[in-house]
């Protein structure tokens, strides 16, 4: 009775307990699943393959290439000759191994420009490897899937540094060169003596060869920037990390415009790469688009009727737009008259809140707008709290004022 006690309370008779100790020990003593070295050996790989791009040294840059791609991968190399890298390197996000002594690799290609970056620029790509005595060599290494190219797979790099610019180019004169950097050297103090907040001071510009290369660049449909002088890259993301940005120029449309059509474009995208940390998920695309025209526009001289004729256009004709663009309004590849009415209107609203409120405030809304947490409510809550107006009295003035500047 006192053993069926014990038992009862929870003791085990001895042989289950012989029983179970013996599978623990087996347990215990099972030799665990060898894991697969290929991530450790292709990430080391890849530490190599950055060391000689730093170090400019070929030859240890072809060590890890396969016969049939190193041609191909060394004229890539050498294509980068002029840019200045301060930073370049890989992290391995993933391995399959596709087959016998083969794997494909997904890995974050990072890398910043020496003097011109205070955050890296990142980009996805994807290797294919081969192992061969113990050894992996990489036999193709390509963007992932919509990804964008890089300037220096488009071909050799030109590079053009200014006072307060870089401007790098494929397949264009050092000439034009020159005169994209001028005017990006004339773009950087008019755009911090307008945004008197903290930024690099410093601009990247890249100069494709075609739209088509453009297009590339920004890994979408070039057919899309047909009419598109410049666009900016970049995370809209806000915060001090926010990755670098590039403005990216459409030789073709940049081409056929004036000094000053030139200059309003590289002054407005300068604007951008300025105020990316206060842009974020909350900025509507109106008040960051509107923004940088203001800014490009600030002490020109352009009146209204001159910087702004679709808009002006309309209102004449009696469509006076019933409220601020949304977003939709301003993608590209659709109507082109559109597209400008878009841009005009948001640049007035910007405009608007300068003279009504005046430029610090204009500052602070914006600033305010890409702090809130969500693109709901943020115009709001700004309209309130730094403008002390809500969005039906701020689309009244804004109608208004449309009608005062262009009729």
């Amino acid at each position: 009775m006192a053993g069926q006690g014990r038992e009862a309370a929870g003791m085990l008779p001895r042989a289950a307990v012989c029983l179970l100790t013996g599978l623990l020990l087996l347990v215990g003593c099972a030799s665990p699943e060898p894991s697969d070295p290929a991530p450790r050996q292709i990430q080391t790989l890849l530490d190599r393959h950055a060391r000689a791009v730093l170090a400019r040294d070929p030859a240890a840059y072809a060590v890890d290439l396969d016969p049939a791609l190193a041609p191909a991968a060394l004229r890539e190399f050498e294509h980068l000759a002029e840019v200045p890298l301060g930073a370049w390197g890989y992290r391995l996000k993933d391995v399959d191994r596709s087959g016998e002594g083969r794997a494909t690799a997904r890995a974050e290609l990072s890398y910043e420009i020496r003097g011109y970056d205070s955050a890296p620029v990142t980009t996805e790509r994807v290797l294919e490897l081969t192992e061969r005595d113990g050894r992996w060599y990489v036999t193709a290494d390509r963007p992932a899937e919509g990804a964008a190219q890089q300037l220096w797979q488009q071909g050799d790099v030109e590079a053009v540094r200014g006072e307060r610019s870089l401007v790098l180019g494929v397949g264009q004169s050092p000439e034009r060169l020159k005169g994209i950097a001028a005017a990006a050297d004339r773009a950087v103090p008019a755009v911090s003596a307008a945004w008197p907040e903290k930024w690099t001071g410093r601009v990247v510009v890249l100069v494709p060869a075609s739209l088509d290369a453009m297009g590339g660049l920004l890994g979408a449909p070039a057919a899309s920037y047909r009419g598109i002088a410049a666009v900016t890259t970049g995370e809209v993301r806000g915060g001090p990390d926010a990755p670098a940005d590039r403005v990216i120029v459409n030789p073709e449309a940049y081409g056929v415009l004036g000094d000053f059509g030139q200059q309003v474009v590289l002054t407005h995208e300068t604007t951008h790469v300025a105020t990316r940390a206060d842009t974020s998920p909350a900025t509507p695309v109106w008040l960051s688009e509107g923004f940088a025209d203001w800014v490009a526009y600030r002490g020109s001289g352009r009146t209204a009727a001159q910087a702004a004729p679709e808009l002006r256009r309309a209102v004449r004709a009696g469509d006076l737009p019933a409220g601020l663009p949304g977003d939709e309004a301003f993608a590209f590849g659709g109507d082109a008259d559109a597209l400008a009415r878009a841009y005009e209107g948001g640049w007035l609203a910007c405009e608007l809140i300068a003279q009504r409120w005046g430029e610090a405030k204009l500052i602070a809304f914006y600033r305010a707008v890409g702090a809130h947490p969500g693109r709901a409510g943020a115009v709001e809550k700004a309209l309130h709290e730094v403008l002390d107006t809500t969005p039906e009295d701020f689309t009244t003035r804004w109608r208004a004022y449309l009608g005062e500047r262009l009729t």
